[in-house]
């Protein structure tokens, strides 16, 4: 018997909205096994229609530039994870590339045309200690100058690093499209990414009962500057946080998007899913 459940499905949204970041290919330990098909027919049941798999090592980057070419609800983003640069650096990566293999094989398969993201890339000061620290900079560094080289939007991660990352953009200028993947500031620094012309996209931690400090940053953030996401399999929203996250239960956070902003649902969607297509392009 699986000791993990997977998240039901919630309630249809009025109208069709993009999972903004997720990660089909993650196996995840104790869940029983579901198709990539699978997961996209169950979240198309409830609104959800397309979504964007990234890829952020080199075997999740060659997985999701074949999953692309079999799904055309699926566009893909590919990049080196924060903590994965550093393993690169030291020679020291399961895939037996050092940095710089490993990142022209990604800017290889970021040429895919179904390819739309440079990411997620950013800085993670949370699972990589100061060692790390310069060679997820260089990797950062490197993304956004990819992402301007091929006109792509850059996804970020930011994790307990926020004051870096925003000097990094800032002293090598931000591509045109540049989202915080499951956005973790406050309102402060969401009122200053808005000024600087970035996107904020929220994921399944916003619905939980501690995330009052996230749910004012969104309150502060323009409509048509918000996206959603999963992140699967992780963040889960809740009331069903501790089960595997699907592209389905985008659905659940764009409630509380909806309410938060003290807009209707209808409207909420509408407009979070035409900002992903003018970020993405067609699907």
């Amino acid at each position: 018997m699986n000791d993990v459940a997977w998240a039901a499905p919630p309630q249809a949204l009025p109208s069709p909205v993009v999972d903004n970041h997720c990660h089909l290919d993650f196996p995840y330990r104790g869940a029983e096994a579901r198709t990539t098909a699978h997961l996209l027919d169950e979240a198309a049941a409830v609104g959800v229609t397309r979504a964007v798999q990234i890829g952020c090592d080199i075997e999740s980057a060659r997985w999701t530039a074949e999953a692309i070419e079999a799904d055309v609800r699926l566009v893909g983003g590919v990049a080196l994870h924060p903590n994965e640069a550093p393993v690169h650096a030291a020679g020291e990566h399961p895939s037996g590339l050092d940095y710089d293999e490993a990142l022209a094989e990604i800017s290889r398969l970021a040429r895919h045309p179904r390819m739309r993201v440079i990411g997620e890339t950013g800085l993670d000061y949370y699972r990589t200690g100061p060692d790390g620290r310069e060679a997820q900079v260089r990797s950062f560094r490197d993304h956004i100058a990819l992402a301007k080289e091929l006109g792509m939007v850059l996804q970020i991660h930011d994790r307990d690093a926020h004051a870096d990352v925003l000097d990094v953009l800032e002293r090598d200028g931000a591509p045109h499209s540049t989202v915080f993947h499951c956005f973790s500031g406050d309102a402060a620094m969401a009122r200053l990414c808005v000024h600087r012309g970035y996107y904020l996209s929220f994921a399944g931690n916003l619905t939980f009962k501690n995330a009052s400090a996230l749910r004012a940053a969104l309150a502060v953030t323009p409509l048509d500057r918000v996206l959603v996401e999963t992140d699967a399999p992780f963040l889960t929203p809740h009331p069903q946080r501790g089960r595997v996250n699907s592209p389905s239960q985008v659905a659940a956070t764009m409630l509380t998007i909806a309410d938060v902003l003290g807009c209707g649902l209808d409207v909420a969607c509408t407009t979070v899913d035409a900002t992903s297509e003018r970020l993405y392009g067609p699907w």
